[in-house]
């Protein structure tokens, strides 16, 4: 009965070392886990940081340029010289700024100078071009550059670059280049969305084609708006047609 009592406290004792050492092990696991994750968060912090830096680095670089392609070309090689990858977040960022401040040849220059590398191919950089095309009236180029993104993306192209190129169009007043590219939009499945549906409307109008103006107006708007009328939220009827 002794050596009994003896081996079952002895078991009892092993299963509660066990259990402890389980426990020291899960804490030690959650406590490596936690520590891991902030050294992850501190990492991005640095590299944002030196991304904008490099970013505020290129605007400078390329605003105190020449307008010649060759000298913007040549300097933004050399700024990434000693890279060992290609900076596409930074890149990114002076984009951004550029835009910021509307410097559109330079937005064009870095823009095309990225692809030329085969870096940097977005959907949201398409944007920033097509849009800077369009500030600069440089209406062919961006024609041919969407001809290239539908050649080449046609499946995935967003409705935002739709809208852009279509905004362009509008912008310049050709309204046959906007029902072409929505006659796209409608192959692909892409839902325009009210804004666009407006622009595509009124090219329909000013061609002449009021029955399909009426038509898309009512496929793609709601029949309804909500108005606010003394201090509520009112839902009317939408008078297409006319609008």
């Amino acid at each position: 009965m002794v050596t009994k009592s003896i081996r079952h406290v002895v078991k009892c004792s092993k299963n509660q070392s066990s259990r402890q050492l389980i426990k020291l092990n899960v804490a030690e696991a959650k406590i490596a886990k936690k520590a891991s994750k902030t050294e992850h968060h501190l990492w991005n912090k640095r590299d944002s940081a030196a991304s904008g830096q490099k970013a505020l680095n290129l605007v400078r670089i390329v605003c105190g340029l020449p307008n010649e392609k060759e000298a913007v070309y040549g300097a933004l090689d050399k700024w990434t010289a000693w890279e060992s990858e290609f900076p596409v977040i930074a890149v990114a960022k002076a984009l951004n700024i550029l835009k910021q401040r509307k410097q559109w040849t330079r937005v064009i220059q870095v823009a095309k100078w990225m692809f030329g590398k085969g870096q940097g191919m977005t959907m949201g950089t398409f944007d920033t071009l097509i849009h800077a095309f369009d500030m600069e009236e440089r209406v062919d180029e961006a024609e041919s550059f969407w001809n290239m993104i539908l050649h080449t993306h046609q499946r995935s192209i967003s409705k935002r670059l739709f809208s852009r190129i279509i905004a362009m169009y509008a912008h310049h007043h050709m309204p046959q280049n906007i029902i072409e590219v929505f006659a796209d939009m409608e192959e692909l499945g892409v839902r325009p969305d009210e804004d666009t549906v407006r622009k595509v409307a009124r090219a329909f109008k000013k061609v002449g084609e009021k029955e399909k103006q009426e038509l898309v107006l009512r496929k793609y708007l709601t029949p309804y708006k909500y108005i606010h009328f003394k201090g509520e939220r009112v839902r009317v009827t939408r008078y297409a047609p006319t609008e």
